[in-house]
């Protein structure tokens, strides 16, 4: 997740908008680190007892993480909620009629921070490397605790200040343009969550590391999968001969057995909603399952 400052690291949603739509044809084909953590996001419900009616996916692209939960589940109903409409098609277009049959999946092109849903109505959240792109960590829980039902759970994965370092170390050697987006650390996040509403979060994280033949390389995947620089203080224009050269050889310093490593510091997250909710505006919702009519046994 980003903060909102003055530093020019925060997200055009523009152009993150812009970007994902690019990227829907090759996002699958390149999206390698999104399809290990989602793997390891998905075995995290091996560790929780849920059975949910509905389930929304937050920054769902290309539909892999609906289509593991709507097969893990199979009694449930899937929103999958992405900003780019052109994720939203490929999705679709790669969900079997029958699966479209039997239950469902609802496609809704909005923005994470805005959910156009209804209070309460969701009993799962999950969201596999998307939350970080959102530039108000505190709104943005607030905003996912409002659709969860209570006792509802929030899943997620998101990216870490270590995330990209290789690639950023460079760019500071080659001038003082922002190259590369800047994540919150793991205890900021889990803060958030708290002031947020959410109650017992649990965090932790892992790093991973990708290989590369070449630095170009790794900016070339980067802009296919939608996650190239898009913060405020980026550099305008297009790169010349003499940066990228430059680039190039400060990567090679990080060059082991012919590769180029790129590290991702991977935040994974669960908290749940409170059993008793509270509104924006002080009032405080009892779910009818916790109110006995009088004379009733317990």
């Amino acid at each position: 997740m980003n903060s909102v400052d003055d530093s020019g690291f925060s997200v055009d949603k523009r152009l993150l908008k812009s970007a994902f739509n690019s990227a829907a044809e090759t996002y699958d084909k390149y999206a390698v680190l999104q399809k290990e953590v989602g793997a390891r996001l998905l075995e995290r419900f091996d560790l929780v007892k849920v059975t949910p009616e509905r389930i929304l996916d937050i920054g769902s692209g290309t539909g892999r993480i609906s289509r593991a939960m709507r097969q893990r589940y199979t009694d449930s109903h899937v929103v999958s909620l992405d900003l780019a409409v052109e994720m939203l098609r490929k999705a679709r277009s790669q969900t079997g009629w029958w699966q479209k049959w039997r239950k469902p999946t609802y496609w809704i092109c909005a923005d994470a921070q805005r959910i156009p849903l209804r209070d309460d109505s969701m009993d799962i959240v999950v969201s596999n490397l998307t939350l970080q792109w959102c530039t108000d960590p505190e709104a943005t829980f607030r905003e996912l605790r409002r659709v969860l039902k209570p006792n509802g759970l929030l899943m997620f994965s998101s990216l870490g200040p270590d995330t990209l370092k290789e690639l950023r170390a460079c760019w500071r050697e080659v001038d003082d343009y922002n190259h590369v987006n800047a994540f919150i650390d793991m205890h900021d996040v889990g803060d958030a969550l708290i002031r947020a509403g959410f109650t017992t979060p649990v965090m932790d994280q892992e790093n991973i590391t990708l290989l590369f033949p070449d630095v170009m390389q790794l900016m070339r995947e980067l802009k296919a999968i939608g996650a190239h620089n898009i913060t405020a203080g980026r550099r305008r224009g297009l790169l010349g001969r003499r940066q990228l050269a430059a680039l190039t050889a400060a990567y090679e310093k990080y060059r082991v057995d012919g590769k180029l490593p790129c590290t991702y510091e991977v935040v994974y997250g669960h908290a749940w909603a409170p059993a008793v909710k509270q509104t924006r505006d002080g009032e405080t919702r009892i779910p009818l399952t916790k109110i006995q009519r009088r004379g009733m046994a317990p």
